[in-house]
């Protein structure tokens, strides 16, 4: 629910707890690093410029209005792709004349094809390299046909708008059939995807965590690498670019040896993304993959953690373990932060359990050798495990996502559960706990400072009370690394709200315990020396937290 608020529904559960340890993240151009809200932005002929003749400008609208699987309708386009949708709202006209789809687009043959039915025209639409290659003629600046003695020419134009960071799309058409030959070139579609406003300090953020982020996308290679230097994907000559051709032409291992630096693949299709999180797993990798469209269901199920976008399709969603409800890349990062706040609680909440774990454990054991059979009664057992296991995983579990977790190295897939770090804090702080409990029983000043009572009812009733306090205020060592216990105890209200009412229920228990919880009262000296020797919890985990640092010991949970 905490999550939601920041714009990240988690659909698996392990999703969240996995995404603090990604290594690698496979993220989409359109919708993720740019708006995914495509505007036409002009019409261009074999020369680049846009012309005004209006024989030559009626045979190019017709031909990407026909070619079009959207529809306008009342001012609004439906159906269709995006790129569709985009050259609609631009033409904002109705079909007149009757047509068919002969070729619908699809990331594979990378090109479209419509028959007009009275005239038999054939109308091409598609990726540059397709339709350019496949002309042998041009439309002039007039409207008439003319015999295309130079490819290049048009390949520069291309070439010079999408280092613009400009998408460019052929058209062109042929008469008689809708074979991929003889076209007659018509001209270019240039379309604009402005950059997310945010899509660069999202980047920044996954770079922060030490996660490499690779672009993929349909767009042409120069597209590509134009937006991806814009947002700082690619700032060093050592950062690989490669198109799917390129990718396909190369081996698994290949591509594993070059993985680290990869950082954009253009042209690619959906089979490129399941293939490189397969090749990254096999590199021992934890992978993300974002994704909103149908083909790129099989990709998100295979990751390691699955991100569909919030605009996407069900079946993306569906196979997906967290679905990014802005199709936000910080939304991402906050995935990702979230992840490791969550593995980090769970290792906290260990540290405050074994340590009161191992302090029993050794009372348990011990008791009976120094004359103490039930240095812990049952009923009081069972009032600690409450404030172990329920109150504690409650109150951990509202730890603040810090800012400092995201420049810390992902978890590998074998990283234990438990560090040396937090070893050194259970055996510390649970035998010194045990000790100070052993010496409390045994010590005569203890017995000169606290009544005993019958059956020693008030020192054993100190005895539970000073041993409920230490839990209670190693729950504030076990909840940070830092020598100052309480760093950032103000993001967590939950905490102090949870162990407050501990603190206050232990204190009505000492006084109204009776024969249940064997607590008979103290007074107010008694119970003065019980706070302050459960408070000595502090300066000697303060101690063992100066010993680490000193020895150049990692302090991290």
């Amino acid at each position: 629910k905490r999550m939601l608020k920041n714009n990240v529904m988690v659909r698996k559960m392990v999703g969240i707890e996995t995404a603090g340890s990604l290594n690698i993240l496979f993220t989409d151009k359109t919708g993720t690093i740019t708006s995914g809200k495509l505007n036409v932005n002009k019409l261009i002929n074999y020369k680049g410029m846009e012309c005004t003749n209006k024989k030559y400008i009626n045979i190019f609208k017709n031909s990407i209005l026909y070619n079009n699987q959207s529809e306008y309708s009342n001012g609004n386009v439906v159906g269709g792709n995006t790129t569709d949708q985009a050259i609609m709202r631009y033409l904002k006209l109705i079909r007149q004349e009757d047509y068919e789809h002969v070729v619908l687009f699809n990331s594979k043959n990378k090109f479209s094809v419509t028959k007009m039915v009275n005239s038999n025209i054939f109308y091409f639409k598609g990726a540059n390299e397709v339709i350019i290659d496949n002309s042998e003629f041009y439309l002039d600046e007039l409207g008439y046909k003319q015999i295309l003695r130079d490819k290049n020419k048009l390949y520069d134009v291309v070439k010079k708008l999408t280092k613009e960071g400009l998408r460019v799309i052929s058209v062109g058409y042929k008469n008689g059939n809708e074979t991929l030959d003889s076209l007659c070139f018509i001209g270019f579609v240039v379309i604009k995807d402005e950059i997310r406003e945010n899509a660069k300090e999202g980047i920044n953020r996954v770079r922060d965590a030490h996660i490499q982020t690779v672009m993929i996308t349909g767009d042409d290679r120069e597209t590509a690498l134009s937006i991806a230097r814009e947002v700082g994907l690619v700032k060093s000559i050592n950062d690989i670019v490669l198109t799917h051709d390129e990718l396909e032409k190369m081996t698994d291992d290949a591509i594993a040896h070059i993985i680290s630096n990869l950082r954009v693949v253009a042209r690619a299709l959906p089979t490129d993304k399941s293939r490189l999180v397969k090749i990254c797993q096999r590199c021992d990798l934890v992978v993300g993959m974002t994704g909103d469209g149908v083909n790129d269901a099989p990709a998100l199920k295979i990751a390691d953690v699955g991100f569909a976008m919030g605009s996407g399709t069900e079946i993306a969603k569906e196979s997906s373990d967290i679905v990014i409800m802005d199709n936000n890349l910080i939304s991402i990062a906050n995935a990702v932060l979230y992840g490791r706040t969550i593995f980090k609680s769970i290792r906290k909440f260990i540290i405050y359990q074994l340590t009161v774990n191992m302090c029993a454990l050794v009372l348990s054991i011990v008791g009976s050798f120094i004359g103490v059979t039930t240095p812990i009664t049952i009923v009081q057992m069972l009032w600690l495990n409450m404030i172990m296991d329920t109150f504690a995983g409650v109150a951990f579990s509202y730890e603040a996502p810090l800012k400092e977790y995201m420049e810390e190295p992902p978890k590998k897939k074998d990283t234990p559960i438990m560090n040396k770090y937090m070893y050194s804090e259970i055996i510390w702080t649970g035998i010194y706990c045990a000790l100070l409990c052993i010496m409390f029983l045994k010590l005569p000043i203890f017995k000169e400072l606290i009544r005993t009572g019958n059956d020693n009812k008030y020192l054993m009733t100190a005895y539970f009370a000073m041993f409920i306090f230490m839990g209670i205020f190693n729950a504030f060592n076990a909840r940070t690394v830092r020598i100052n216990t309480f760093a950032n105890l103000g993001k967590n209200k939950v905490f102090i709200i949870v162990f407050s009412f501990i603190f206050i229920a232990q204190l009505w228990i000492i006084y109204h315990g009776g024969d249940i919880f064997r607590t008979y009262g103290l007074k107010t000296n008694e119970l003065l020396l019980v706070l302050i020797l459960a408070l000595s919890v502090f300066p000697i985990d303060w101690l063992r937290k100066y010993i680490l640092k000193k020895k150049g010991i990692a302090i991290r949970v």
